[in-house]
């Protein structure tokens, strides 16, 4: 049996995608975002993971591999925006003494966006179960009659996301 050897994309390969790819991409990002940084910065962060990125020495479709990586940065940027605007609104409606410091701010924020990413790991009815325990409450028979499932099935639901959040907070 033989093994397939895979490569770190070269510097050389880097760079020439980079050279060759990296006005496009930009204007391609431009054209979603309608902001020029915010398409520069995901630019950039898709040619980062080109670098850090496992990859076959040859990249047959140069424009279809960049875009399909910039998508899913979009996502992520959006819904990081969407949580920053959220938890700015919590913050406008907090009386002073409570508001948290710039720092810790930073923080919570960072922590939401990882919580996020971690339940949108999640297969649907295991992060329904989830949150509706954590949430709004409700008891495992209540979650398994309101998802039609069994006690048991809810129970590995929920134990599944909690690994998945222990394996957040270990990775820290």
């Amino acid at each position: 049996m033989t093994i397939p050897v895979v490569k770190l994309v070269t510097w050389q390969q880097a760079h020439d995608l980079y050279n060759n790819h990296h006005g496009w991409l930009q204007k391609w990002l431009y054209r979603r975002l309608g902001n020029t940084f915010d398409a520069a910065d995901i630019a950039q962060d898709v040619f980062m993971r080109v670098l850090t990125r496992r990859q076959p020495s040859q990249i047959h479709e140069p424009r279809a591999y960049l875009s399909s990586i910039a998508r899913g940065l979009v996502v992520d940027h959006w819904r990081r925006r969407e949580l920053e605007q959220v938890w700015l609104e919590i913050l406008a409606v907090l009386p002073e003494p409570e508001t948290p410091a710039p720092e810790s701010r930073l923080i919570f924020l960072e922590t939401l966006v990882e919580i996020d990413r971690v339940l949108d790991s999640l297969k649907p009815a295991v992060r329904t179960a989830f949150l509706l325990a954590q949430i709004d409450g409700l008891t495992c028979s209540q979650i398994a009659k309101h998802l039609d499932v069994s006690v048991a099935t809810v129970e590995r639901y929920i134990a599944k996301a909690l690994r998945q959040c222990y394996a957040l907070h270990f990775e820290a």
